[in-house]
C-alpha cells in the first residue's frame, strides 16, 4: 500500500494526471476513433498538402506508435507502481510525458521537419523506459525489467521508420529495407508483448474469478510460443529468408499458441465479458498465424496481418483498459458498465477487414467503412462509459 504523506498536495493534482493509465487510455481511445475515419478519407481523396508524411505511412505508424504504444505506456507506467510499491509517474512529470506523446500527433499536420518530430517521439519512449527502469531496478523486481529493452527496441524501430520514408532521408541516412518491413517487425513486437503478458494475466484472472486452479506454466511451452516472434521480428528485415522461413514458423507458433490458450480454459468464461474478451482477443494471435502459415490468401499477406493488428492487439487492449480502468479507479472490476457489444464489435472489425475484404473485393470500399465503423463504435463505447472515470478521483479516495 502506498503511503501518501501530503494528502493536500495529492488533491491538488488533476485527477487525469494522478497515474499513467488515465491520460493515455483516454486520449489513445479518442485518437483511435479519429484515426480510422481520417485514414479512410485519405484513402479515397489522396495525399493532403498538410500531412508531411505519406498517408499510408501515417496510417500504420499512428496506429502502432500513436494509439497502441500510448496504451502500452499507460499500462506500464501504472503497473510499475504495483510491481515496486513506488509511486508511479504523476502530476507535472506525467503531464510532460503526455505532451511528448501528443505533440507528434499534431505536428504531422504542420510543416515541422521530421527530425524534430522524431526527436520528440524518441524522448517520449526513452522517458517512459527510464521511468520504469528506475523503479524496477531500485526494488530489484528483475522479472519486469524486460519491458525496458523492449521499449528501447521500439524506439530504434520508430527512428528507422522515419528514415525509411521515401525521398525524405534524415541525417543523410537511407535504409536497405522498406517501411513495410518495419511495420511487420512491430506487429511481432506487439505479439511478443501480448504473448508474455497474456500468459501472466489471462490464466490468473480466469482462475481467480472462476475459483479454479491456474494451469501450470511449462518452460518448453512458453518458449515454443514466444521465441518464434523474436525470430519473425528479425526475419522482417531479411526478405529472402523471411519468405522461406516464416510460413513454417507461423504454423509452429500457432500450434503452441493454441495449446497454451486451450489450457487457459476460456470456454468456462462465457458468462463474464471481462474474461471471455481477453480469451477472444488473444485467440486472434494463433488464428492469424495459422492463416499466414497456411497461405490461405496468396499475395495478400499484408491484409491477413489485420487479423492480429485489429483482433488481437486492439482486442486485448480494449479488454485490458476496461479492466484496468475499473480496478485503478477503486471500483469492483466485475460490476462496471457492460462492454459486450464493444468487445464483439472489435472482433467483427478484424473479421470484416480481413476475411470479408478478401472474399468480396468488389465491395472493398464499403467493407472498409464497415470495419472502420465497428472499430470506432467499440472505442466510442469505452470512451463514453469509462472516460468520466478517467478524469475523476478514485471512488475509494485512494491516490492514483
Amino acid at each position: 500500500m502506498l503511503n501518501i504523506v501530503d494528502r493536500a498536495k495529492e488533491d491538488r493534482v488533476l485527477p487525469i494526471f494522478r497515474l499513467g493509465f488515465r491520460p493515455f487510455f483516454l486520449f489513445a481511445s479518442l485518437y483511435a476513433i479519429l484515426c480510422i475515419p481520417v485514414w479512410l478519407w485519405l484513402r479515397s481523396h489522396g495525399q493532403p498538402d498538410l500531412l508531411v508524411v505519406p498517408a499510408i505511412w501515417w496510417h500504420v505508424h499512428e496506429l502502432l506508435f500513436g494509439f497502441a504504444m500510448a496504451i502500452v505506456m499507460g499500462f506500464v507506467l501504472t503497473a510499475v507502481q504495483n510491481w515496486t510499491g513506488i509511486r508511479g509517474t504523476h502530476s507535472w512529470a506525467l503531464a510532460g510525458l503526455f505532451s511528448l506523446w501528443l505533440l507528434p500527433r499534431l505536428l504531422f499536420w504542420t510543416p515541422t521537419p521530421l527530425i524534430i518530430i522524431l526527436i520528440i517521439e524518441s524522448l517520449f519512449i526513452l522517458s517512459c523506459a527510464i521511468a520504469v527502469a528506475k523503479r524496477v531496478i531500485k526494488m530489484k523486481r528483475w522479472k519486469n525489467l524486460f519491458f525496458v529493452p523492449l521499449l528501447l527496441l521500439a524506439l530504434v524501430v520508430n527512428a528507422l521508420s522515419y528514415i525509411s520514408i521515401n525521398g525524405q532521408p534524415i541525417l543523410g541516412l537511407q535504409l536497405p529495407f522498406t517501411s513495410s518491413a518495419l511495420w511487420q517487425s512491430m506487429i511481432w513486437w506487439f505479439a511478443l508483448l501480448l504473448s508474455i503478458m497474456g500468459a501472466r494475466v489471462i490464466p490468473f484472472f480466469t482462475a481467480t474469478k472462476l475459483g479454479i486452479d491456474k494451469p501450470r506454466s511449462f518452460f518448453w511451452l512458453e518458449s515454443a510460443a514466444n521465441i518464434p516472434f523474436i525470430v519473425l521480428f528479425i526475419l522482417s528485415f531479411i526478405p529472402s529468408l523471411n519468405a522461406l522461413w516464416s510460413p513454417p514458423l507461423f504454423v509452429f507458433a500457432a500450434t503452441f499458441q493454441f495449446i497454451r490458450l486451450y489450457r487457459w480454459q476460456g470456454l468456462k468464461t462465457l458468462h463474464e465479458p471481462l474474461l471471455w474478451s481477453l480469451h477472444l482477443g488473444y485467440a486472434f494471435i494463433p488464428l492469424s498465424l495459422l492463416v499466414l502459415g497456411l497461405n490461405l490468401f496468396p499475395g495478400f499477406w499484408h491484409v491477413s496481418l489485420h487479423l492480429i493488428a485489429i483482433g488481437s492487439i486492439a482486442g486485448v487492449i480494449l479488454a485490458m483498459i476496461t479492466r484496468v480502468t475499473m480496478g485503478h479507479t477503486g471500483r469492483n472490476i466485475y460490476q462496471g458498465p457492460n462492454m459486450t457489444w464493444a468487445f464483439l464489435a472489435i472482433a467483427g472489425a478484424a473479421l470484416v477487414r480481413t476475411f470479408a475484404v478478401l472474399l468480396w473485393p468488389q465491395w472493398m470500399n464499403e467493407l472498409l467503412w464497415l470495419a472502420g465503423g465497428l472499430w470506432c463504435f467499440a472505442f466510442a463505447i469505452f470512451t463514453l462509459k469509462f472516460g468520466p472515470m478517467l478524469v475523476q478521483p478514485r471512488v475509494d479516495d485512494h491516490p492514483g
